[in-house]
């Protein structure tokens, strides 16, 4: 019995010259650019401060703040959006291992490994939206992957890991004969 098949087995026993077969880095998406930003943010902040003007020349001058205010918290979310925008999750799967590393928008990083001969994938399909939960199911573990997706953009990648782990498994049942 080849040893890749063996449960036992530690799934961070990666080497270096272990063949990847699929990798992928995931990051949450953010549709307004850096420049963007500045447009939007430029834009409040003239029509705020007008506003605020004009309430200012009626004689409503504590308005003014409020306007200002609003400038504020709207950069604030915006500032936190950003940098949640920082987290990343990367999928490497190898002949020997899976390898899910979590990076989040702080900086902090967990690493799972898991046995690909022994995964499979969990998903929750619904038929008018698509994909909604996507996980790595290695005996009692569940890995939620592809937290950052859209329904569709985790079908895909449901069905790219099911091909790669397809490829792993289908590996080495030939190397045995």
């Amino acid at each position: 019995m080849s040893d890749a098949t063996d449960p036992s087995r530690d799934a961070s026993e990666t080497t270096a010259d272990d063949p990847v077969v699929y990798a992928v880095t995931l990051a949450p998406h953010r549709s307004l650019s850096p420049r963007g930003f500045l447009l939007v943010m430029g834009t409040i902040a003239v029509v705020s401060f007008g506003s605020g003007a004009l309430f200012v020349a009626m004689g409503a001058w504590p308005v003014f703040g409020f306007f200002g205010l609003d400038v504020l918290v709207l950069y604030l979310a915006f500032r936190s959006s950003f940098r949640s925008a920082r987290a990343r999750e990367y999928i490497r799967v190898t002949a020997s291992a899976i390898e899910i590393r979590d990076v989040s928008a702080k900086g902090r990083t967990s690493v799972v490994r898991l046995n690909p001969f022994w995964t499979r994938i969990a998903r929750r399909d619904d038929d008018e939206l698509g994909t909604l939960e996507l996980a790595l199911v290695c005996g009692p573990r569940q890995v939620p992957v592809g937290r950052c997706l859209g329904p569709i953009e985790k079908g895909r990648l449901a069905g790219e890991l099911t091909a790669a782990l397809n490829h792993v498994k289908k590996g080495v049942v030939r190397s045995r004969f």
